[in-house]
């Protein structure tokens, strides 16, 4: 069966508040960055799955993200 990589990434959600981006923000600025600005910080969790399909691929991992990896609240 084949195996596929998975690559999830956990962004908060836009109307949150993102007190780590902010301090990112603030670090890149302090570094002469000031162009950079709306930082986010999120995580990206990468795994592997065997799975027929491509499409059967897919629907574990999105059954992986919304079932246990993202916090639909943030």
């Amino acid at each position: 069966m084949p195996r596929y990589l998975i690559h999830a990434s956990i962004m908060p959600l836009e109307a949150l508040l993102d007190p780590q981006g902010k301090a990112v923000e603030r670090g890149l600025h302090a570094l002469g960055l000031e162009a950079a600005e709306q930082v986010r910080v999120g995580k990206q969790i990468r795994f592997q799955v065997e799975a027929e399909s491509e499409t059967a691929a897919e629907a574990m991992a999105e059954k992986a993200c919304t079932s246990l990896l993202a916090n639909a609240v943030m």
